[in-house]
């Protein structure tokens, strides 16, 4: 490989002279040290001095970094959403909805079948035999609609909802993932860039915090750009259709209902308290966002920086994917694993169907019910769908946005 193309590709390691040719695929607003020109032209007369970075990685603007983010928040919502959905059952359940039968109450059977109706077939499942008849209603035991586990609520969702409701919310999830990590990496990368060429400058000792305050900005950015969205994504996993036969409510009718439940007042200042409740909740979201971010960041980028140093030259499109998706895998199990409380309390927030309540709710107060009715257990009720989904999630869509830049990066080295 021609020695300019290697100083100028941030995927390559170029030696100990330089230290703008990062492992991690960022270089973009950096400034490079000082590099030994005589060394390396064998020349004594040219005297080393500080060079800005040319790389054509420069040439990636914010539209190019958000359209990668944006195709791999893509891919990464519609393979992991059925974990989503497991875990927000398990965490609703914890928090007190009840997953019976939509018509198991007499009032609901008589507003569906009337009161002529005989009889009532109120099974789980048209293949269900636990079913046991009490007076005219065929109807199932209670541990039939309760979950157990991460498996059997995968088997009690397929069984009794159909195996496409294990997508459920998935539209307002890309909905939401395309705009949201469209804002959230790219908004990393540059974050990142700056601090680093600031903390070059001034103290390199604060060089190892860079990722972890990137992150942390950047999803509060994120977060408070699209909360509504995901607001409306828990409701329509947590909860299960009320009518049989009848479509669940999409992204807008959520929202709408959640709206349309705030009781009108006639004073002014409270009129807008019916929108307000569309963010409620997003301090249990940043609470939770922010320290997944910070340690992730934090652990993700010097162990993709160790991976790629393996490679050394060698690097390509497939050691790059590698490097990223295991570093990815691994800093997103480690962060949700160690945020999973605040998951929990996030999703009781957002569940809460009194708005007045949810208003009122603070997340340490949820913490602390949370404590007190199910104890450690409680905090970490989902952990293990959490875990599952956020480390293939995270190492899909690092390494999906680095292998796409890359490849822009070639082209344009290339050009």
């Amino acid at each position: 490989m021609a020695e300019s193309d290697r100083t100028n590709d941030p995927w390559m390691n170029t030696g100990d002279q330089s230290s703008v040719v990062r492992l991690n695929g960022h270089d973009t607003l950096t400034i490079e040290s000082a590099v030994d020109v005589t060394e390396r032209l064998g020349s004594s007369d040219v005297q080393p001095r500080p060079l800005k970075s040319s790389s054509s990685d420069d040439k990636l603007g914010f539209a190019e970094r958000a359209a990668s983010a944006a195709g791999a928040a893509f891919l990464s919502a519609i393979i992991v959403n059925p974990l989503d959905v497991v875990k927000t059952r398990l965490q609703a359940q914890a928090a007190g909805v009840c997953y019976s039968h939509p018509l198991s109450n007499l009032t609901s059977r008589m507003a569906c079948f009337g009161p002529n109706m005989m009889f009532a077939d109120l099974r789980c499942s048209p293949s269900c035999t636990r079913a046991g008849i009490h007076g005219t209603v065929s109807i199932c035991p209670p541990d039939c609609f309760q979950y157990k586990g991460t498996l059997d609520v995968f088997y009690k969702i397929i069984r009794q909802e159909g195996f496409a409701r294990l997508w459920r919310g998935t539209n307002a999830g890309l909905a939401l993932a395309v705009p949201t990590v469209g804002i959230y990496l790219p908004c990393y990368d540059i974050f990142r860039n700056s601090l680093e060429e600031l903390t070059s400058q001034t103290d390199s000792g604060l060089k190892p915090y860079v990722p972890l305050i990137a992150g942390s900005l950047a999803r509060s950015l994120a977060c408070a750009s699209c909360y509504p969205i995901e607001l409306a994504r828990t409701r329509m996993q947590a909860f299960k259709a009320t009518q049989i036969g009848k479509k669940p409510p999409g992204v807008w009718k959520t929202l709408f209902g959640i709206v349309s439940d705030v009781k009108p007042t006639n004073n002014s200042r409270n009129s807008w308290q019916g929108y307000r409740v569309l963010w409620t909740g997003m301090g249990a979201q940043l609470a939770r966002d922010v320290p997944f971010s910070a340690i992730c960041w934090s652990s993700l980028e010097p162990t993709r920086r160790k991976l790629l140093s393996i490679v050394g030259d060698e690097a390509n499109a497939a050691s790059v994917l590698g490097a990223n998706f295991s570093a990815g895998f691994l800093a997103g199990s480690l962060a949700a694993a160690t945020t999973c409380p605040l998951d929990v309390a996030k999703t009781r927030r957002q569940i809460e169907r009194d708005p007045a309540r949810a208003l009122r709710m603070t997340t340490r107060q949820t913490l602390a019910e949370i404590w007190r009715d199910g104890g450690l257990r409680g905090l970490f009720t989902g952990v293990g769908p959490r875990v599952a989904r956020a480390g293939p999630s995270v190492g899909i869509v690092v390494s999906f946005y680095e292998v796409v830049k890359y490849a822009l990066h070639t082209r344009y080295a290339d050009s």
